[in-house]
């Protein structure tokens, strides 16, 4: 730690331009740039002409996943992973086209065990709150594992951006004594995730987990639709005293708290919002900035099943992308296409269960429509192959479509396929029948009572 005398005088040593930040960068470096949020735009955009200019190979760039509104350029103006290749720990949109291009490899992960993961990090280059006059660069609403990142680094490279909200929560500050090199960047505007309108089947699975949520529950809620409209029936409901503890924050939280729901009233963590990163749109990051209420910690926290279980009436309440009559649920690739990561499912599943008076949701239509009109069920007889299991049958507690809710903890494999079959499209139950009876878990004499 430097004297506050010091502070303003280590801030100009340190301060370089995008360009020289990205000098230190060298052949066969690992590089970080955190998550969510935390890319950095100027320094990406420097380095991906250092690469090009200076002829560097075999550079790795790693992270669990970002969120950036503008091209990755260390990807879009190299090319080839003889240049520069990449790893992520949960695919977004933008991974998936760089893993088409055969440019980024999935690291599979629970996340609450991320920030042990992370070893021999030459740079870590993150996007960060402007400074404060004791020193404290605050890490803005994505502490998540940085904290792993910033152990494993030895070089830190940090870009200021003064619409990065300040996060407060806990180890969300980065003293400049830790920091070795400052880029004051362009003030990028925050990545913005728009809200996804509900459909209505979205709609119809959210009347039905709504009144199974008590007054007095802990939301985990995921991204996407469905999440939004169950968000927003909240909001509308009689439900009352509500808290928050999420791996993402995301906007209808905003609005259940503005709708009066959230109290914070648990018996943990009370008064607080907890989550480990976040990203929407600019209400949500108005909302977080220097908001006492809403409170980023680290993932090994967040997501950690223990501290799950521990609050009362924990409502977890997840999506896939497709599920078996084993209760398999698949939340990460479509056959070998790999889709998402398995995020924080697998913790929350666990941990909502173990809660008292808790329940874990896992939501899917239960149809898709392919290219060419037909449709296929997405409640299958068994897995197809390649598909990766995200939350194993013994850990999935609900399972609702449009059609229904599907109970499996404490259930037979008979029974469990039967739950699942009436929650089917009912097109598909007559075949999902007969390949149950295929596969010796529904029999003639599977309901017999002695």
């Amino acid at each position: 730690m430097y004297k506050l005398s010091q502070i303003a005088e280590e801030y100009q040593k340190k301060l370089v331009t995008p360009a020289q930040a990205a000098a230190v960068v060298k052949s066969g470096d690992r590089v970080s740039y955190g998550l969510g949020c935390s890319a950095p735009y100027d320094t990406d955009k420097a380095l991906a002409d250092h690469i090009n200019n200076d002829g560097l190979k075999g550079i790795e760039i790693v992270n669990a996943t970002i969120v950036k509104n503008e091209d990755y350029f260390t990807f879009t103006e190299t090319e080839s992973n003889d240049q520069v290749r990449f790893m992520s720990g949960h695919f977004n949109a933008f991974d998936r086209k760089m893993n088409k291009a055969g440019r980024c490899w999935f690291m599979p992960l629970l996340f609450n065990e991320l920030p042990k993961y992370w070893e021999d990090i030459d740079v870590a280059i993150l996007q960060v709150h402007e400074m404060d006059k004791w020193g404290n660069f605050n890490l803005g609403p994505q502490v998540a594992d940085l904290r792993g990142v910033l152990r494993a680094s030895k070089k830190v490279i940090v870009e200021v951006n003064k619409n990065m909200p300040k996060a407060l929560g806990y180890e969300t500050e980065l003293n400049i004594a830790d920091v070795d090199y400052i880029v004051e960047g362009s003030n990028h505007p925050m990545p913005i995730i728009p809200n996804k309108p509900a459909t209505p089947v979205d709609e119809k699975i959210a009347d039905f987990v709504v009144p199974m949520i008590e007054n007095g529950s802990t939301l985990q809620l995921g991204i996407g639709g469905l999440p939004a409209a169950i968000g927003h029936k909240l909001a509308e409901s009689d439900i009352q005293d509500l808290s928050g503890h999420t791996e993402m924050l995301v906007d209808p939280y905003v609005e259940l708290y503005e709708a009066g729901k959230i109290t914070g009233n648990k018996n943990r963590d009370k008064g607080k919002i907890i989550y480990t990163f976040a990203g929407g749109t600019q209400r949500l990051y108005d909302f977080i900035d220097d908001n006492q209420i809403v409170f980023n910690a680290p993932v090994n926290y967040v997501n950690n099943i223990n501290v799950v279980a521990s609050i009362d009436k924990f409502v977890s309440i997840n999506s896939c992308i497709n599920l078996d009559l084993y209760g398999q649920v698949c939340a990460e690739s479509a056959g070998y296409r790999h889709i998402s990561g398995t995020g924080g499912a697998l913790d929350f599943a666990q941990g909502a269960y173990l809660s008292r008076g808790g329940k874990g949701f896992i939501c899917v239509h239960s149809t898709r429509t392919l290219k060419d009109g037909t449709k296929e069920s997405l409640i299958r007889p068994t897995l197809t192959p390649g598909s990766v299991v995200t939350t194993p049958r013994s850990a999935v507690h609900y399972i609702v479509t449009e059609y229904g809710v599907a109970l499996l903890k404490g259930k037979s494999t008979w029974q469990r396929a039967e739950a699942l079959i009436n929650i089917a499209a009912p097109e598909f139950r007559e075949e999902l029948i007969k390949e149950a009876e295929k596969m010796g878990i529904w029999t003639n004499t599977s309901k017999t009572s002695y």
